[in-house]
């Protein structure tokens, strides 16, 4: 009997809908943005540097005059807008489908043959701004459980972000359970160091999982785990890899204590986790993965790509937006911090530290780690 999948299977109208907001979205963020970063660049940062300052201008020289651009408001109340419209298209396709994808999930995870496992921590205190904060202004946050079945925010997340990457440029057009950066993850690996054969990897802040079973694609050998403080993202993650009929196992901890043993595992990544988390947390999640990580074993990261050597002064007015408007709140803060110096402390020798750009999609990622 062919075994039934978790999806996300959104109706006719729900699809239009949502294709809709993505529209508004991709326009916002590739035109609208695109117009308004030029505006600043000649109404703001030409008119203060021929003012004659010797100082080099920073994002805060220019911040204040930049909000004052007409075009700015449109801009920042489309984005805050299309956001809402975002988590209520998506909400209406999880909310019809919640009861039998719950029944699903239930039926998929208590299975006497299934592959994986996941271990939760009923304890586990969870810090703020996690606890406090709707990262993304997704409703309710990562951690809102109404039932200790309830799946609502991990497929309000996961029916998302898609979406999202594909209309700010850091995705590749795939729909919601894609595992195209899982894939491209670990393409990357094998192209920095093809000699790496993993026994054990981990996934940290691995949130719903779709990108975690990648890792057990790319190295079916390989014991593949995921750690997350979330427990509502890991039940769904448990759940989709237990559909797409996979071994990993997931496991309930804070990233700067995961409880694993020294050396445990060959490979270690992560997605998008480190600018949600603030600057005094980071050095100590890179100091536990090089604690956990064996000798030769590689520690390999993808997030944004905005760093301000890299990204023009405009780009960096509209990205800091999203710290104050748009639950981003450790964004400008990952983007400004010096990552190879934190790599070092942490125990990596800067010979074996790497900090590269690799383009995805119509985008790029920042690709950071280093090797044990």
């Amino acid at each position: 009997m062919t075994q039934q999948r978790l999806s996300f299977n959104p109706s006719h109208d729900e699809r239009a809908r949502q294709g809709y907001v993505g529209a508004i979205k991709g326009y916002t963020n590739m035109i609208v943005q695109a117009d308004l970063e030029q505006a600043i660049e000649a109404q703001v940062v030409a008119p203060m540097a021929k003012a004659g300052s010797k100082k080099t201008l920073t994002r805060q020289d220019i911040e204040q005059a930049s909000a004052k651009l007409p075009l700015y408001s449109f801009w920042s109340n489309l984005t805050f807008h299309s956001q809402d419209m975002l988590f209520k298209t998506v909400g209406d396709t999880v909310q019809r489908t919640k009861q039998d994808q719950e029944a699903l999930a239930r039926a998929l995870t208590s299975r006497p043959d299934k592959k994986g496992s996941l271990t939760l921590d009923q304890d586990l205190k969870i810090s703020p701004p996690i606890s406090t904060v709707e990262i993304h202004r997704m409703p309710g946050g990562y951690v809102t459980e109404t039932a200790p079945e309830d799946l609502t925010a991990a497929r309000l997340y996961a029916g998302t972000i898609e979406i999202y990457r594909n209309a700010k440029a850091m995705g590749d057009g795939s729909q919601a359970g894609s595992d195209a950066i899982g894939q491209f993850t670990a393409q990357t690996v094998k192209s920095y160091y093809s000699d790496l054969k993993p026994r054990r990897i981990l996934d940290l802040g691995c949130g719903t999982g779709e990108q975690t079973v990648a890792f057990k694609r790319a190295f079916p050998d390989a014991e593949v785990y995921g750690l997350d403080a979330a427990g509502p993202l890991l039940k769904f993650a448990h759940a989709w890899a237990e559909s797409e009929d996979l071994s990993v196992h997931f496991h309930h901890a804070n990233a700067q204590a995961t409880g694993f043993e020294d050396g445990h595992f060959d490979l270690i990544v992560s997605h998008i986790l480190f600018h949600e988390t603030s600057r005094t947390v980071m050095p100590t999640i890179i100091k536990e993965a090089h604690r956990i990580l064996a000798p030769g074993g590689v520690f390999l990261n993808l997030d944004v790509p905005y760093q301000p050597e890299v990204t023009p002064l405009p780009r960096q007015v509209t990205n800091h937006w999203q710290v104050i408007n748009n639950g981003e709140p450790f964004w400008t803060g990952f983007a400004e911090s010096k990552l190879p110096p934190i790599l070092e402390k942490a125990g990596f020798e800067h010979e074996h530290i790497f900090h590269d750009y690799e383009r995805f999609g119509a985008g790029q990622y920042l690709v950071f780690g280093g090797r044990k």
